[in-house]
């Protein structure tokens, strides 16, 4: 149950580093104009939180067998046919919903930062 678990947390942490690589960049482009930044990477951290809770409520319906943490499974660690739809759909909803979280909270901090860079002038 613990190795299925870290491969969900690699395999959906691997994606939200790419996702925030990308918003970094953005960023960085606007980095000469702060409050734009911040504000883009609010909302770009804002949408990937809605992806991450639509993929959450994916997980719930999707083959446990076309899922990324399937295939990292070793074939001994792979849990019974009868039990794994269950198991691996809950743990990728709840990896997906505290990455989720995360990410939520990560836009508030963006958001709060472009508000404080209008506030003093920027």
């Amino acid at each position: 149950m613990e190795e299925m678990r870290r491969i969900a947390y690699e395999t959906v942490l691997r994606a939200c580093g790419f996702a925030s690589l990308a918003i970094f960049c953005v960023m960085i482009a606007l980095s000469f104009l702060p409050r734009s930044a911040f504000q883009a990477g609010g909302f770009l951290t804002m949408a990937m939180t809605l992806v991450l809770v639509l993929k959450a409520r994916e997980a719930q319906t999707k083959d446990h067998r076309r899922t990324e943490m399937w295939l990292y499974l070793p074939k001994e660690s792979r849990p019974p046919p009868a039990i794994a739809q269950k198991m691996i759909s809950t743990i990728m909803r709840e990896t997906y919903l505290m990455c989720a979280r995360w990410t939520a909270a990560i836009s508030i901090m963006m958001w709060t930062a472009a508000l404080l860079f209008s506030i003093i002038g920027f």
